[in-house]
């Protein structure tokens, strides 16, 4: 079973602070690094680091060879990438010294891209192959929806969350990804129950107090989060999804899938980076072994 992934691509920028800057407010940068990230490419990367054969759709600019071949290294299969005029898509990240960050992103070639190679490269899914997508690219609702169509589990991570892109995606979801922050926005949104969304799973990761699994007439499934040293949270909530997709992929079961999530997660956010830092399946596996 092959993850497919439809997302962004975006050069990230990192810049570490004492401390978030108020409104306002001037500071001066004591580190600055870039590498490749957006959440499409980080789940991506998860996935594939995770063990699953991993197909990437999306776009870069002209400026994108060093995140193309960064996505190959890891085992991604990249065939499906458009290369637009224009700059590939990029993000400022400001972290302080606790590992919070605050995100801006210019969406660039991501939002360039044409939709129509998008649909004829997943012509070559099968029936029950995974597709991940988020919020950062164009064409979310039409991908979303000729990915149902052809049997494949939609997996959809509602962040950056915007309520219309939510509206028009929902119909075509299996398994909505949310955090507790996004879990609360919808809720408030849409004023309604999320055992009445038309989704059958909904999972809400919660940082330190773990994660859950809501899926219709089955009990729901708690998991904790492993305790570590945090560095970094920038990429932790695609570290979990990708994770996920590529346990379920394998066959595994939603309790188990859910606990490798979480291992992996752990381990992303131990370490500065965003893609870069995602684990191993073998690394996963010791943490989990390691913890019981």
């Amino acid at each position: 079973m092959t993850v497919w992934c439809f997302g962004s691509i975006n050069i990230d920028h990192f810049y570490w602070l004492a401390h978030l800057p108020a409104p306002g407010e001037t500071l001066a940068a004591s580190a600055y690094r870039t590498e490749f990230g957006g959440k499409g490419a980080n789940q991506s990367v998860a996935a594939a680091r995770a063990g699953a054969p991993v197909r990437h759709l999306g776009a870069v600019g002209a400026d994108g060879a060093r995140a193309l071949a960064a996505l190959a290294a890891d085992g991604v299969v990249c065939d499906g990438i458009q290369q637009v005029e224009g700059p590939t898509g990029h993000a400022v990240i400001l972290l302080d010294h606790q590992g919070e960050n605050s995100i801006i992103i210019e969406p660039g070639a991501n939002r360039a891209m044409a939709l129509a190679p998008v649909l004829a490269a997943l012509e070559q899914a099968e029936l029950d192959d995974i597709l991940l997508l988020q919020n950062e690219t164009a064409f979310q609702p039409e991908i979303a929806e000729a990915a149902m169509g052809r049997g494949m589990e939609v997996i959809y991570s509602a962040a950056p969350f915007e309520i219309a892109a939510v509206r028009a995606v929902l119909p075509y979801v299996n398994t909505l990804v949310m955090n507790a922050v996004e879990a609360a926005q919808l809720r408030a949104a849409l004023d309604t129950p999320f055992e009445d969304l038309p989704v059958e799973t909904v999972v809400i990761t919660r940082g330190a107090e773990g994660a859950s699994w809501h899926a219709r007439g089955t009990p729901d499934i708690v998991v904790p989060a492993l305790p570590t040293q945090v560095v970094d949270t920038t990429g932790a909530g695609d570290c979990f999804t990708g994770a996920l997709a590529a346990a379920l992929s394998m066959g595994a079961l939603p309790e188990d899938a859910m606990q490798f999530a979480a291992a992996a997660a752990a381990i992303q956010v131990s370490r500065h980076g965003t893609a870069a830092a995602m684990p191993t399946r073998a690394e996963i596996e010791a943490l989990i072994h390691e913890r019981g």
